[in-house]
């Protein structure tokens, strides 16, 4: 592992009490998963859309799961995207981008409190009943929104409704591609409320327990290149109830806290997600052209690797300024739809580039399921269509490009 090599340097340099935590998390990269490695990618359990804390338990032995978590939480990093009035690190955006991107250069996703920002808008007795036991694993949560017929237009096209009855609502209508379903305690579900107003004040969230009497998840679920395990669902919502004390935030705005996950969790995220798969398949890509000899030379003295190396390191540093700026950006309370937007399109598309160029350099080993290659590439690739597709990210830019 080069210890250095995704840490900014020169003009620009990450505060250093940041800089002390991604330290650690690169320390723990080192001492604690990458000896692990083999075992994560010879395991059919591990996949892609599991939490982190249920993943390492299905994956590994009990008393290495039971480490793994212990050292998360005596680092403090098990906490690390959990604000300070919940128990959290309070990190800022920038700081949470540039330790994630330290814990992504290894295949294994070390536990930590994986909580949707909207859900810290529980109220009351929600806190207790949903926040707090998110935060500290024991429950896992969903998030449903995309549906059959309405994946890239949510907003004008969703189908479940939830209509009126006492003191509740009652939900009717099928999502798609919902990520943990089946694994899930309970999802954050989008229904329209207002079928004239819709996403302009007619969505809304509501929180719903897996068992839920009508509930239905499908197994064993939509199977991708992703994982051996199928892990994307379809659910069923036939006639839920579901009283007013579990409509998370107020009644309307559901559509609103969706895109406010999806802008940090499934977009300015991608950020740190793709770079530390794109730097450890650059590392790799290094090493192994230094060593690997062909026709009398290593690949480290062939222009054609080079130049593929060189490539790879500029994805890496372009993106790398634009998710920590975009990040500080957000810390200061900018609307950073946009720019979250353009962070998930360069990520997806580049992180994959890149994976690629490492595949290629490293030749037929790039195919070995000994290395996390593959693994890297199917994942950023899957990431130019989940959390909505390129050409999405390309119309949010250009929407705010042309505005005015």
């Amino acid at each position: 592992m080069h210890a250095s090599s995704s840490m900014p340097t020169g003009a620009y340099t990450l505060p250093a009490e940041i800089q002390e935590f991604c330290e650690v998390a690169r320390r723990i990269v080192r001492d604690e998963l990458m000896p692990l490695e083999q075992e994560w990618l010879s395991s059919p359990h591990h996949a892609y859309g599991m939490r982190e804390l249920p993943a390492v338990r299905r994956v590994f032995q009990p008393e290495v799961a039971a480490r793994l978590e212990k050292v998360a939480r005596d680092t403090g990093l098990f906490y690390l995207m959990v604000p300070e009035a919940h128990g959290g690190l309070g990190l800022p955006m920038l700081a949470q981008v540039a330790i994630l991107e330290q814990l992504y250069y290894s295949p294994i996703t070390l536990p930590l409190a994986n909580v949707a920002n909207i859900l810290y808008e529980c109220k009351g007795d929600q806190v207790e009943r949903f926040l707090t036991p998110v935060i500290e694993g024991t429950k896992v949560t969903a998030f449903a929104q995309t549906e059959p017929n309405a994946g890239s237009d949510p907003g004008g096209m969703m189908q479940t409704r939830a209509v009126r009855k006492g003191n509740g609502w009652v939900l009717n209508g099928t999502k798609m591609w919902i990520s943990n379903a089946n694994e899930c305690d309970f999802l954050m579900v989008q229904a329209v409320t207002d079928p004239e107003l819709r996403q302009r004040g007619g969505i809304t969230m509501f929180l719903v327990d897996r068992q839920n009497p009508g509930l239905r998840v499908e197994v064993p679920g939509i199977r991708t290149w992703l994982s051996e395990e199928a892990k994307q669902h379809v659910v069923h919502f036939d006639d839920v109830y579901v009283p007013d004390e579990d409509v998370l935030g107020e009644v309307g705005k559901g559509f609103t806290l969706g895109q406010r996950w999806l802008t940090i969790h499934d977009r300015l995220l991608r950020g740190p997600y793709a770079l530390g798969k794109m730097q450890r398949s650059l590392d790799m890509s290094v090493d192994w052209a230094k060593q690997r000899v062909t026709f009398g030379k290593p690949l480290s003295e062939r222009q054609a690797i080079q130049w593929k190396l060189v490539d790879m390191h500029i994805d890496i540093q372009a993106l790398r300024s634009m998710t920590y700026e975009m990040a500080a950006r957000a810390d200061t309370g900018e609307d950073v739809r946009a720019e979250a937007a353009l962070v998930k399109l360069c990520a997806s598309e580049w992180g994959a580039r890149c994976v690629d160029h490492a595949i290629q350099v490293h030749g037929a080993m790039g195919e070995s399921l000994d290395l996390p290659l593959t693994l890297f590439y199917r994942i950023l690739r899957h990431t130019q269509i989940g959390g909505g597709a390129s050409e999405i990210q390309r119309i949010l830019i250009a929407r705010k490009l042309l505005k005015g």
